[in-house]
């Protein structure tokens, strides 16, 4: 497969799919003469999901309703001071999922969190900035660690096709965690494939899906780890009671 120039896509419709390795390598079988590989087509992502100390932002996410909005830290492969990483504002309003990104270095980024203001002067860092001090300056909390395959459609770069396996995450010494190791919320052989559209999905793609019985599932890389989390507590609370 040729490789195309990044993309980069404010707006757009997302869909998500539990698989297994098996049905992943029939997919692209069905599917490869279609399909470019992104620029970055393989590699290890890390986000560093940001919240309040009451965990407001993932609260409402897991909740449901039409509006969700995530804040995080994104870095690709292993990131040092002077790495560039991305501070995202996600948000999806009945299905659509709208995106802002700011580049900076790691560095640049733990000063924020400090100074609570971006350097650059834009429309995109003033979105962040306010979503930001709306919510009180959230701090990282939680850090998901996976492996991603990335694939845009020949005819039509804005349908893109993502592979995420080992997912995992962890809590603890989170600016050190990108690609790092982190406890694994799937079973092995089992991944997360998302199907990111600017508009309708092409009826070649969705005859494939039909055809191999693959139905979109609502999964939360964020909301999977919270909830792990929040059933050790459990666990340990009652625990602790027998003693």
């Amino acid at each position: 497969m040729k490789k195309i120039r990044d993309i980069r896509i404010f707006k757009r419709t997302e869909k998500k799919y539990m698989i297994s390795e098996e049905q992943r390598s029939l997919f692209l079988s069905k599917i490869s003469s279609r399909l470019l590989e992104d620029q970055f087509p393989h590699g290890t992502v890390t986000s560093l999901y940001l919240d309040t100390p009451s965990r407001l932002l993932i609260r409402r996410s897991i909740e449901g309703g039409p509006y969700k909005e995530k804040l995080r830290l994104r870095g690709y492969g292993r990131v040092s001071e002077d790495s560039i990483v991305y501070l995202e504002l996600k948000k999806k309003y009945k299905g659509t999922v709208y995106k802002r990104r700011s580049a900076m270095t790691l560095r640049e980024a733990k000063e924020y969190f400090k100074k609570e203001q971006l350097n650059e002067d834009s429309q995109i860092n003033h979105e962040l900035d306010y979503a930001m001090h709306l919510y009180g300056m959230p701090k990282p909390y939680i850090a998901i660690i996976y492996e991603r395959d990335a694939y845009v459609a020949e005819e039509d770069a804005g349908v893109r096709i993502t592979f995420d396996s080992n997912i995992r995450y962890r809590c603890d010494d989170l600016f050190s965690a990108f690609g790092g190791d982190g406890e694994r919320i799937l079973p092995e052989g089992s991944l997360i494939m998302e199907i990111k559209c600017e508009g309708a999905m092409p009826l070649w793609l969705a005859h494939v899906l039909d055809e191999m019985r693959i139905f979109p599932t609502s999964f939360s890389k964020y909301g999977r780890s919270y909830i792990n989390e929040l059933n050790k507590s459990k666990r340990g609370t009652e625990n602790a009671s027998f003693v």
